[in-house]
C-alpha cells in the first residue's frame, strides 16, 4: 500500500483523485498538503476495508472498482446501506466526530483501488481548511439522506417501485453490480429480480 507520492502511477491517480467529488476543488496548496497523506489501497472483491465496530477509522476516495456499506446484527443478517464507485467516498466520519464504534463494514463488491487517508490526519486537514471541511460535511449530509430515503424506499414501495427507483437514481451503477448485491440492497432475493426482468416488470 504506497503513498501516493511512491506509487508508480502517481500521475494517472492524481488526475482521477481531481475528479473525486470532495477533492475536485482543492487548490494547488492543499493539493500539497494533502498528498504526503494518501495511501493508495488496492484490493481484491470481497475485501473488507473497515469493519463494524471498529475503532479503526479511515476516509476513503473511491479511484476504481465499487464499495458497499453493509450493517449486520447478531444473527449475521445483513443489509447493504449504499454503494460508492469512482469519484465518490466512504467513510466512518460521524462515527468519529461522535467518538463511537464504526456502525457498518466497508467492503469492496468488485476488485478496485481507493485513497485512504487515516480519519484523524483526515479531521486535522478539514480542521486546516474551512471550506473542503463545510463542503466535505455537506456531501456526508447528503449521504446521510440518501441511506435514510433508501430504507423508507424498502418500506413503502414494491419490488418492482424499489428496482425502478434504483434504476432512475443510479443507472451508472445497475448493470455494474452482482445481481446478489443488487438484490440485497433492495431486499429482493435474486430469483425474484430476475422474475421481474423475465415478465418485464422493470
Amino acid at each position: 500500500m504506497p503513498l501516493l507520492a511512491l506509487h508508480p502511477e502517481a500521475r494517472v491517480i492524481r488526475l482521477q483523485l481531481r475528479q473525486n467529488l470532495v477533492l475536485k476543488n482543492l487548490d494547488p496548496m492543499q493539493w500539497r498538503e494533502l498528498t504526503p497523506l494518501i495511501v493508495i489501497v488496492d484490493y481484491p472483491k470481497g475485501a473488507t476495508l473497515e469493519h463494524q465496530g471498529d475503532w479503526s477509522m479511515e476516509q476513503y476516495f473511491v479511484i476504481g472498482g465499487i464499495l458497499k456499506r453493509v450493517v449486520s446484527n447478531s444473527q449475521g443478517r445483513e443489509m447493504i446501506l449504499r454503494f460508492a464507485a469512482e469519484a465518490d467516498i466512504d467513510t466512518s466520519y460521524a462515527a468519529w466526530r461522535l467518538k463511537t464504534p464504526i456502525p457498518y463494514s466497508i467492503r469492496a463488491v468488485t476488485k478496485g483501488r481507493a485513497a485512504r487517508v487515516p480519519m484523524q490526519q483526515w479531521v486535522r486537514f478539514l480542521e486546516r481548511h474551512p471550506a473542503v471541511k463545510n463542503g466535505f460535511e455537506y456531501e456526508i449530509m447528503k449521504l446521510m439522506s440518501e441511506v435514510m430515503a433508501h430504507v423508507i424506499t424498502l418500506h413503502l414501495l414494491d419490488a418492482p417501485g424499489r428496482v425502478l427507483r434504483f434504476m432512475r437514481k443510479h443507472p451508472d451503477l445497475a448493470d455494474r453490480l452482482p445481481k446478489k448485491d443488487l438484490a440485497s440492497y433492495l431486499n429482493l432475493s435474486p430469483e425474484t429480480l430476475s422474475r421481474l426482468k423475465r415478465r418485464g416488470k422493470i
